[in-house]
């Protein structure tokens, strides 16, 4: 993001477990709570009924407001399923395979972890973003996070849109504003008591 009045944008990730009696209800006043560019579902099953009928229900939700769904890692039922994209989570291994099979019209992102080699090669290889996570300390993975540094060179050198992600709170927030396009929140939203108002309170520290 070169200009800096450019404010970034938010990508919200569902949970990784749903209940679909409810939650559609609940994405919702999420949804109308503050502005969402793009809402990507990211279950943790694999089992293709629970997805496929998560994905009938919120892609009603989602694109009653023009906000487009991408799905995590299951490129074959995007097409199947009337999603808008798919986001991998192999960093730069199934870009270009996935681009040829969706076509240009597909959004096709990816999650390269901290890895600066990795965000470059997907963005040459078509992706339409790269996601850098996570950013604040979690227990979680390797331990290794994307730092800001890695955002301030990214936005200073690389045209392809950057998303962060993972961990996030104010402050991180505030201080990756200037250097990234997105902003992915999942967890942090969803573990609050009241998801809109922590939505409400992510965006309105972007500035």
């Amino acid at each position: 993001m070169t200009d800096p009045r450019e404010r970034p944008q938010i990508t919200l990730v569902t949970p990784p477990e749903l209940e679909l009696s409810t939650f559609p209800d609940l994405l919702r006043r999420v949804l109308d709570a503050a502005p969402v560019a793009c809402l990507r579902l990211g279950l943790s099953t694999r089992d293709e009924d629970r997805i496929s009928r998560a994905a009938d229900a919120l892609r009603e939700v989602a694109h009653a407001r023009d906000i487009p769904l991408v799905i995590e890692s299951h490129v074959l039922l995007v097409g199947r399923l009337g999603l808008d994209g798919v986001h991998l989570l192999d960093a730069a291994r199934s870009v270009r395979k996935v681009r040829k099979d969706l076509g240009p019209d597909a959004i096709v992102g990816t999650y390269c972890a901290a890895s600066r080699h990795d965000g470059m090669t997907a963005g040459e290889l078509g992706c339409d973003y790269v996601s850098f996570g996570p950013v604040g300390a979690t227990p979680l993975g390797d331990g290794r996070q994307a730092e800001r540094e890695l955002f301030e060179w990214w936005s200073e050198m690389i045209e392809v849109p950057v998303i962060a992600e993972g961990a996030l709170n104010e402050d991180l927030v505030r201080s990756l504003a200037p250097v990234t396009d997105f902003f992915a929140f999942g967890t942090e939203v969803w573990s609050a008591e009241d998801p809109g108002a922590r939505l409400r309170a992510l965006d309105a520290a972007m500035g």
